[in-house]
């Protein structure tokens, strides 16, 4: 190795070493900066050896450019005679028309004219330097590797400053949501220039790249003025070659997950390993990944956890969940507005503890209204809550169904209420082709309204999310008043925004200043739209008939020492409407998935369903149930039990503290895990067999 670093290839050894230096001290700036996690010396001594294995497999990856270059690059830099720039072209030439031929027109236009783009580019170069002498070509050289060397080293040290905001705001490396924040560049750009002082960071970021580079610099001249004959480099590349391909086929992602303790496990992680990881693991199969029983007992499982008074199966086949749902009452078709709120967090509430004062009206509303007061959120991001409300199905594992391919036509709150006749609608704040929101919701039986529908002269605020809350509001009541005079029912899906980082809106609304981009301030904020929205809807004619559900998508954070803390998970929920529902407190046992046919419960809807959730409020006692989930952490609760499934074919069952967060591991308990692995298997049979659809 030490020889390395005086041949050619001493470029390549600076680079390893860079990787493995900043991979660790990101590893330990990560653990400092985290005050509890948790850890004993073991794990920490873990984290640190599994660790260092995911840097060496990710710069082993890092030098491949460099090993191409350096190999490749034969004598035409020492040479006065070079190869003819004609043969260049026509390499040029061979290759453009190879690649024309590989990647079909369709496929990628942009990346066929980037590829055209850099082949003239590079025929270009060639002929350009044909005609200079060798000193020339060698200083060029030297000035293209130092480039490169620059741009690498600015790269990897801008990724450890993005894992630690990564860190702060998740408390894990990076994982899908990293993905979607690559998928969704004009917002998650406009987000980061929104939230942090970006040119300071990025320019202080170059110097030190700069600084780096220019110290070791000898290693770049090695690499440029040193030759080496072409059968020694061969050698040399050979075996530098095989380092990512030992690291591809012989490196394990589920080798980071050692320990009990997920701090633990997210250190032993490297990020850029984990987000190659996640983009290629969008969706997870869960038969592949998960433990499982015969498919036939679980759906017994399941049907028999559906089986309630008012509800009869309409198929006796071994694998169906379609049922009749009837209500001895009339139905009542009322209108019905259902606010997901970002990011809210049951503890933001005085009646869940919080001295902070910053749900002033929330907390007068829930006394009014039916006020769920033990819910769960399946999931911490918000495709994951609207598939839930919508849908009402248990998380898979990997992506939500919101973010999938394919995912059309699903029996939906949506197409429930539009078989009743109801205009259904998703309004949204942000531009809804965020997160996939248009395609899933415009074919699951809504029509789709969003930022594009408000004129920019009503627009109060906005940031790179979208409009702030009161200015949703505002065409949420444009709408619904359209509604009315159309003379139809309606339901009503409205997404808040503003409670998302960096936390800014209006001035003037409330007595935290938009200045401190605070959470605490955009949780008061959107707490003062919503209280604005119902005072200005108690004027409006359908007021009477409508039910309001305010209800969270997911919570602020969902960090602990453990993969699902059920404290992470606990969100409010408020169901409203003065004239017809008479206030009280609902503290059973209630999963998100169950409230879209509560809502249908309380209109006495008589349908069929193929919903995993169940109307609370008329359930069968005994079989209260909640889902929390990662995109791989499967999570069911019950009796005060939480079993987790992970992969591969990991099942454990856990006494968690409802407080803390914490939990204590507790023997396995037979039949509670086939009960837990029966719902997520079922809805992934269903999923994988098309038997979701309307």
């Amino acid at each position: 190795m030490i020889s390395m670093f005086k041949t050619r290839f001493s470029v390549v050894g600076m680079i390893l070493i860079l990787v493995l230096c900043i991979s660790t001290i990101t590893r330990v700036v990560l653990f400092a900066a985290t005050p509890s996690t948790g850890m004993h010396f073991g794990q920490w001594l873990g984290a640190m050896l599994l660790g260092f294995v995911y840097d060496c497999a990710v710069a082993s990856f890092v030098i491949i450019p460099f090993v191409l270059q350096l190999w490749l690059q034969n004598d035409f830099m020492y040479r006065r005679k070079v190869m003819p720039w004609v043969v260049a072209g026509f390499a040029g030439l061979l290759s453009l028309l190879l690649f024309t031929h590989v990647v079909p027109t369709d496929y990628n236009k942009d990346l066929s004219r980037g590829v055209i783009l850099y082949i003239a580019l590079r025929f270009a170069i060639y002929v350009f330097l044909y005609f200079m002498p060798p000193s020339f070509r060698l200083r060029w050289r030297t000035g293209v590797l130092y480039f490169f060397t620059v741009l690498v080293t600015f790269l990897l040290l801008f990724n450890s400053v993005s894992e630690w905001f990564f860190w702060q705001e998740f408390s894990t490396r990076y994982n899908f949501i990293a993905v979607d924040y690559l998928v969704y560049t004009t917002e998650v750009l406009g987000n980061i220039g929104e939230s942090y002082p970006i040119v300071p960071i990025v320019s202080v970021v170059l110097l030190l790249a700069i600084t780096i580079v220019v110290w070791k610099r000898q290693y770049i001249r090695n690499s440029v003025y040193k030759s080496m004959a072409f059968g020694k480099r061969t050698a040399v590349a050979v075996l530098l070659l095989l380092l990512p391909a030992i690291a591809y086929y012989g490196v394990q992602e589920k080798w980071k997950d050692f320990s009990n303790n997920q701090y633990a496990n997210e250190l032993a992680g490297n990020g850029p390993y984990q987000f190659a990881s996640a983009f290629f693991q969008n969706e997870l199969d869960f038969y592949k990944f998960y433990q499982t029983i015969p498919d036939e007992a679980a759906f017994r499982i399941v049907r028999a956890g559906l089986q309630t008074p008012n509800s009869h199966f309409v198929n006796q086949g071994p694998y169906s969940i379609e049922r009749e749902i009837t209500y001895p009452q009339a139905e009542r078709h009322l209108n019905v507005v259902l606010i997901s709120v970002e990011s809210f967090s049951a503890s933001f509430m005085k009646a869940f503890g919080s001295d902070k004062n910053i749900t002033p009206y929330l907390d007068t509303l829930a006394g009014q209204s039916l006020f769920f007061t033990n819910l769960y959120a399946t999931g911490t991001r918000t495709v994951r809550g609207l598939e839930s409300l919508s849908l009402s199905i248990p998380p898979t594992p990997g992506q939500s169904i919101v973010k999938r391919p394919d995912n059309a036509h699903l029996f939906s709150l949506g197409s429930v209420f539009r078989s009743k006749g109801y205009t259904t609608q998703y309004i949204y704040g942000g531009y809804s082709y965020f997160d996939n929101m248009k395609a899933f919701f415009s074919n699951n039986g809504y029509t789709v309204i969003d930022r594009s529908a408000i004129p920019a002269s009503q627009v109060h605020y906005e940031n790179i999310w979208g409009v702030a809350d009161e200015d949703l509001f505002t065409l949420a009541l444009h709408t619904l008043d359209s509604n009315y005079l159309a003379g139809k029912p309606f339901f009503s899906h409205i997404m808040t925004v503003s409670n998302h980082r960096p936390f800014t809106y209006p001035e003037g609304r409330i007595d935290i200043p938009p200045s401190a981009q605070c959470r605490e301030g955009a949780v008061k904020y959107t707490d003062y739209s919503i209280h604005k929205f119902l005072q200005e809807a108690a004027s409006k004619p359908w007021f009477d008939s409508t039910v309001f559900v305010i209800v969270a998508d997911h919570c602020a954070s969902a960090a602990g020492h453990m993969e699902l803390p059920v404290t992470g998970y606990h969100i409010p929920m408020m169901i409203y409407a003065p004239r017809i529902l008479q206030p009280r407190e609902v503290s059973t046992l209630t999963a998100q998935i169950d409230v879209a046919p509560t809502i249908l419960g309380l209109l006495n809807f008589h349908y069929r369903s193929k919903f995993f959730g169940q109307d609370v409020l008329n359930e069968a006692p005994g079989q209260e149930r909640a889902f929390i989930s990662t995109y791989q952490g499967l999570g069911y609760l019950r009796n005060g039990k939480l079993l987790v499934q992970s992969p591969v074919r990991k099942v454990r069952t856990y006494q968690p503290d409802f407080n803390s967060g914490n939990a204590s591991l507790l023997p396995q308990d037979a039949g509670f895990s086939r009960e837990g692995i029966a719902w997520y298997q079922c809805i992934n049979w269903q999923l994988k067999h098309k038997q979701q659809s309307e």
